[in-house]
């Protein structure tokens, strides 16, 4: 990852009061600039990303423009949503029936989404108030979450310490680091859950944006989203978004074939895990994803650590929540498709899968997670 030059100068990241919380506690909001004019800010509640602006090109006027949904202030996040620049956890995506054997005993999650467990429960990390600690590295500005969960949250197992840790570095890139450790054997897979509209957050459907994921395999799943346990090809299907094809996929295409033969009103878009193509288990950093808005030109490419990545092109986004209407940041209302999440992470539902990448933690280890979010414009 490279190092910016001795000469920069970077400050630390501002913080502001962001809201509180119904048991009293407050909430705060952390603010990352450098040099170049890229700006993203996060607040503890969740460890939630809930805006990154990208500057206008070097020889363009214009304001920077907002590429993540979310809301103004905390009251929006309060009310519930769809994991909005969330820090999902322990174990994001979904586990069957929401249960799992570890060393021979049977564990019982919450169930949050119809008969499964879904990105950690009914109060997962993205509801938990982390401690936030700003600071300024080689790299840039940064502030590092941290919170514990206790033995038996949401009905896992072990006391488990984590850590959420946002970098952004003035070449354009957001650089996201989670960490965990345990003092019991238990499950991880911690993920970052942003919904990136290129064209700017309010700007509706993703439908045009180009897509490239860097997988010849993807995960088909059953009718409550879990995965069937094979490796289906992507080849000669909507979910064929190869690099290699020109010109790249367009989300729009996925958009309107997935599903096939669905009725009027059904939510349409890719929400599947990919494999990886070439991944291993040594740490290093592959691209998974790049996404492309052809109106601005502007760009983002994904890295990650991680052997899969969840594409998902906000099905169910309707413009309520709750079945209320909703607004997001700047009274944007975000309707069916209004952004996509590229979140790399673990095989969902892998813990009932011995031959896939594990997702098991056990005493003495450190889970780890990296993703580098590079943008150009």
């Amino acid at each position: 990852m490279p190092v910016p030059p001795a000469a920069a100068v970077f400050t630390i990241p501002t913080v502001q009061p962001f809201g509180t919380l119904p048991d009293g506690r407050e909430a705060y909001r952390y603010t990352l600039e450098v040099p170049g004019g890229w700006k993203a800010t996060v607040t503890d509640y969740g460890a939630i990303l809930t805006s990154f602006h990208v500057p206008p090109k070097d020889d363009a006027e214009g304001m920077p423009v907002d590429v993540v949904l979310g809301f103004d202030s905390l009251a929006g996040y309060l009310k519930g949503h769809p994991y909005f620049g969330a820090t999902c956890g322990r174990y994001s995506n979904r586990i069957a029936a929401g249960t799992f054997e570890l060393d021979g005993k049977t564990y019982n999650l919450a169930i949050n989404n119809g008969p499964n467990h879904l990105h950690g429960g009914v109060v997962g990390f993205d509801k938990k108030l982390w401690k936030g600690t700003p600071r300024v590295t080689q790299r840039g500005p940064s502030v590092a979450f941290e919170m514990v969960s206790p033995d038996g949250d949401e009905g896992y197992p072990g006391r488990l310490a984590a850590q959420a840790v946002y970098t952004l570095t003035p070449q354009g890139e957001l650089v996201v680091e989670m960490r965990a450790t345990t003092d019991a054997a238990t499950i991880v897979n911690m993920v970052h859950h942003s919904y990136w509209n290129l064209a700017g957050h309010a700007s509706g459907s993703i439908r045009d944006h180009e897509l490239a994921v860097n997988a010849d395999r993807y995960l088909p799943v059953d009718a409550g989203s879990i995965p069937t346990g094979t490796f289906a090809p992507v080849e000669g299907t909507p979910f064929d978004f190869r690099p290699e094809r020109l010109p790249w996929g367009r989300c729009g295409a996925a958009i309107e074939t997935l599903p096939p033969d669905a009725a009027s009103g059904t939510p349409r878009g890719v929400d599947h895990n990919y494999v990886v193509r070439d991944w291993k288990p040594d740490g290093s950093l592959r691209t998974a994803v790049t996404l492309r808005d052809p109106g601005s030109g502007r760009r983002l490419e994904v890295l990650s650590d991680q052997p899969g990545v969840q594409v998902y092109m906000g099905n169910f986004l309707d413009g309520t929540l709750h079945g209320k209407p909703e607004v997001g940041k700047e009274a944007a209302v975000y309707a069916p498709n209004g952004g996509i999440c590229l979140e790399t992470q673990k095989y969902p539902d892998s813990i009932h899968h011995a031959d896939w990448p594990s997702s098991r933690l056990d005493p003495g280890q450190t889970y780890t997670h990296t993703m580098v979010h590079r943008f150009t414009r």
